[in-house]
């Protein structure tokens, strides 16, 4: 069977399930009738590669992300066109005047989606997982949410208080990403050995159903969801890891919306009469050189390397308009962005010469097969553009290359010379972006770069009060990282989706998630 029959007959499957078989003309106006009503209360929403599981605190990907974002809260949210946080689970808070404590007053009569009671104790127990002594190694997102937390106190059944080792600025934004900060049911997880990723419960407008491996995840409404329903009844997310395959998907009906576009499909997309959704991104797509061993271990040569590619032209190339050149890791509108930090300059005579000097002839890559919301052109196409710069300045470069699944695999075990990887934007606040580099994670921190005063530095910013003097702390960290070299960075990618004109209310949030709830389909 084709792929595109394959997808028709998996939508219809479910859509169409309880349909009674009907003969004669008559029936066959009613039945047609029927079929458009169920279609109309599904949505399908293709992605380019398969979530690695759907436990907030045991992924870190913006597939599982999508997917997470629909099933589960957190005590915080993000406005829906900014990183501005809004109340969620929790209607209020208050913070102790040294900034130490914070204190949530929760909404009342909140369900799980298995029927236990969302309360304060359900809080503790979330955040108690991914503290010592419960956290685990696989838990990457617990320093980065709770690294600043001390304690939880319960105070009563609805008032939750967090007290902190010391002041941390971005706390409240961490508590609004759909990483590490929703809350799970306790009872999904002690009856799942505390790993939900194959069976997640969580408090939001979606409930899992089921997920077929190498095919689709399917969720359906919660119907005693306690904020406002969702609108459409079912979501199906399915994975199509080749980019053309989503865009016939769409342009055929059998998408109704999809993610991981580039510049090349755009005018086949609205050729078709389909629409596109375009916002600039907040992301940084890079190559990372594995600073803990030879030959990267060398500043010198890092930037050697560096300088045998002209960065302005490939971006050009591959991304036709839809991507900026990053002259820094953090996006042009965050606070401690400053246009005076340089990145290594093109200088493809001055690369071969030091590269000679260094003996360094060949170099070993892997990269990721699929599209990122921070590379549409996938990191094949990426590895293979700057394998082209490579050999201009005498350096053979090898590329493996992986599924996104196996490639987080691979990045963490940390064989390989150069890879490449990317990031968008957790909560909008430079420490999200600069913390990569001091995260003792090797599936955060891929170029598993250490350095004492980096991490100093990392420390007083996460401290230091909103304003002037912590953004220029943020500006000297993305200084730093430029001048030692560890990271090549490429690019800052808009947003781009695609999806069907009879869609309503869809949008692609900045934080790379994409809720449902208020999406309807005519």
């Amino acid at each position: 069977m084709k792929k595109g029959k394959k997808l028709v007959a998996l939508a219809l499957s479910l859509v169409l399930a309880g349909t009674v078989a009907l003969t004669g003309c008559g029936t066959n106006n009613n039945a047609s009738s029927n079929t458009q009503s169920k279609a109309s209360d599904t949505l399908i929403y293709a992605q380019g590669a398969e979530p690695r599981g759907l436990d907030p605190a045991l992924v870190g990907d913006g597939e599982s992300a999508k997917v997470m974002s629909n099933i589960y809260e957190g005590l915080l949210k993000y406005n829906k066109d900014t990183t501005k946080v809004e109340p969620s689970l929790a209607k209020s808070w208050d913070v102790s005047s040294d900034g130490l404590s914070y204190t949530f007053h929760l909404q009342e009569g909140v369900k799980f989606q298995d029927g236990t009671d969302f309360n304060a104790d359900a809080v503790k127990f979330n955040i108690d997982r991914q503290l010592p002594p419960q956290v685990t190694k696989d838990m990457s997102y617990a320093e980065f949410v709770y690294g600043s937390v001390k304690n939880v106190e319960v105070v009563d059944k609805n008032t939750v208080k967090i007290n902190l080792k010391e002041a941390s600025t971005p706390f409240l934004s961490n508590l609004a990403m759909i990483m590490g900060a929703p809350i799970v049911s306790p009872k999904a997880l002690q009856d799942n050995s505390n790993n939900v990723n194959q069976a997640p419960v969580g408090t939001g407008p979606y409930k899992f159903v089921k997920w077929a491996k190498d095919e689709n995840i399917v969720l359906v409404r919660n119907d005693e969801y306690w904020g406002t329903k969702a609108l459409t009844k079912n979501v199906i997310f399915k994975f199509i890891k080749d980019n053309s395959a989503r865009v016939v998907a769409l342009n055929n009906g059998e998408a109704d919306m999809i993610d991981g576009i580039d510049a090349t499909v755009v005018k086949q997309i609205t050729d078709a009469s389909n629409k596109i959704f375009q916002a600039p991104g907040m992301n940084i797509n890079y190559m990372a050189y594995n600073t803990s061993k030879k030959p990267f271990n060398d500043a010198k040569l890092r930037t050697a390397v560096s300088q045998s590619i002209n960065v302005p032209e490939m971006v050009k190339s591959l991304y036709q308009g839809y991507a900026e050149p990053a002259t820094s890791i953090l996006p042009t509108f965050m606070d401690g962005y400053d246009k005076s930090t340089a990145q290594v300059a093109y200088d493809p005579t001055a690369a071969a010469t030091a590269l000679k000097a260094a003996g360094l002839t060949s170099v070993h890559m892997i990269t990721y097969t699929n599209p990122r919301p921070y590379n549409s052109a996938n990191g094949q196409a990426l590895a293979e553009a700057i394998q082209g710069y490579f050999s201009k300045v005498g350096i053979t470069a090898t590329i493996d290359s992986y599924d996104w699944t196996t490639y987080k695999q691979k990045v963490k075990a940390g064989d390989y010379d150069i890879c490449f990887y990317g990031w968008v934007g957790d909560n909008g606040d430079p420490d999200n972006f600069m913390t990569l580099l001091s995260s003792t994670d090797p599936g955060m921190n891929v170029a598993l770069y250490r350095n004492a005063d980096f991490n100093a530095l990392i420390a007083k910013g996460v401290a230091a009060p909103a304003g002037a003097d912590r953004n220029a702390i943020y500006t000297q960290l993305d200084k730093i990282a430029a001048k030692d070299a560890v990271w090549l960075p490429i690019s800052h990618a808009q947003t781009l989706a695609a999806y069907r004109p009879n869609i309503d209310g869809f949008y692609y949030h900045m934080t790379g998630i994409t809720p449902l709830a208020g999406v309807s389909k005519k």
